[in-house]
C-alpha cells in the first residue's frame, strides 16, 4: 500500500533504529501528527510473558492521571440504591432487565462501557454472546462489576483505559490526544508503564519489557528506550 505524502513526511523525522528517551518520543509524537482531526496517542508494550500461562496473563483497568480525552458513553445495569448512586456519578443510561431486553431486541449499542451489579450478571449471562466479541461484557477484573456503582462511573468519566495482553504478549492503549501538551502526554505514559512494570508477574525470567512504541492514530510508530521508566 502507497503511503500518503503527509505520512512520509511525518516518518522521515522519526528514526528507526533509535531508542528514543521517553521525553523525546512524547515530543515526536506530537511532530509527527499529520491529520486533520485530534489524533489518538497510541501506546504499545511488547512483554516477554508466556500468555498460554493463565499467571502471565495481564487484564485490568487504571485511571491516568490526565484523562484520555475521550468522555465515554456509561450504560449502568443496576436496582435501588446502586441505580441512585449511578445516575448521580453521571451515568448515561441506568436499568435493569429492560436495558438488557433493549439490547437483545434493539440491537441497540450506545454506550462505551456497561456497569454492572453482580446481581445483574446471571441475566447478562443471556446476552454474552452479543456482548463478548464487542467487549462489552462487564468483568470483575476491570472494575466493570462492582456494588461500588458512584466510583466505577467516575472513574470511567475521568478517563479509565482497559488493557490485556493479547496472545503474543502485547498491551495496547491510548494515553491521550495529540492536543494534550507534552507534560500531560508524558505523565499518562510513565503512571501506565509503571503500572504494567508493578504487575510483572512473578515467574517472568530476563528482560520483561522487549519493546516500547508511542504513535498517532495515522502516524508512524516511535521506539521507546525501555531503560528510561526504570529511575
Amino acid at each position: 500500500m502507497k503511503k500518503g505524502k503527509k505520512y512520509v513526511e511525518a516518518a522521515s523525522k522519526v528514526e528507526k533504529a533509535t531508542l528514543y528517551s521517553k521525553e523525546d518520543a512524547v515530543k515526536l509524537v506530537k511532530e509527527t501528527s499529520t491529520a486533520k482531526f485530534d489524533e489518538t496517542v497510541e501506546l504499545v508494550l511488547r512483554l516477554n510473558l508466556d500468555t498460554k500461562k493463565a499467571d502471565q496473563q495481564l487484564r485490568g483497568a487504571t485511571v491516568l492521571p490526565h484523562g484520555i480525552g475521550k468522555t465515554k458513553k456509561v450504560l449502568v445495569l443496576a436496582k435501588g440504591e446502586q441505580a441512585a448512586q449511578a445516575k448521580e456519578a453521571g451515568a448515561d443510561y441506568v436499568g435493569d432487565a429492560d436495558m438488557i431486553e433493549k439490547i437483545e431486541k434493539e440491537n441497540w449499542f450506545d454506550f462505551d462501557v456497561m456497569i454492572a451489579t453482580p446481581d445483574m450478571m446471571p441475566q447478562l449471562g443471556k446476552i454474552g454472546r452479543i456482548l463478548g466479541p464487542r467487549g462489552l461484557m462487564p468483568n470483575p477484573k476491570t472494575g466493570t462489576v462492582t456494588m461500588d456503582t458512584k466510583r466505577a462511573v467516575e472513574d470511567v468519566k475521568k478517563g479509565r483505559v482497559e488493557y490485556r495482553t493479547d496472545s503474543y504478549g502485547n498491551v495496547a492503549v491510548s494515553i491521550g490526544k495529540v492536543s494534550f501538551d507534552a507534560e500531560k502526554l508524558l505523565g499518562n505514559l510513565e503512571a501506565f508503564v509503571g503500572l504494567i512494570i508493578k504487575t510483572k508477574p512473578s515467574a517472568v525470567k530476563g528482560k520483561y519489557i522487549k519493546n516500547i512504541s508511542i504513535s498517532t492514530t495515522m502516524g508512524p510508530g516511535i521506539k521507546v528506550n525501555p531503560d528510561s521508566f526504570e529511575n
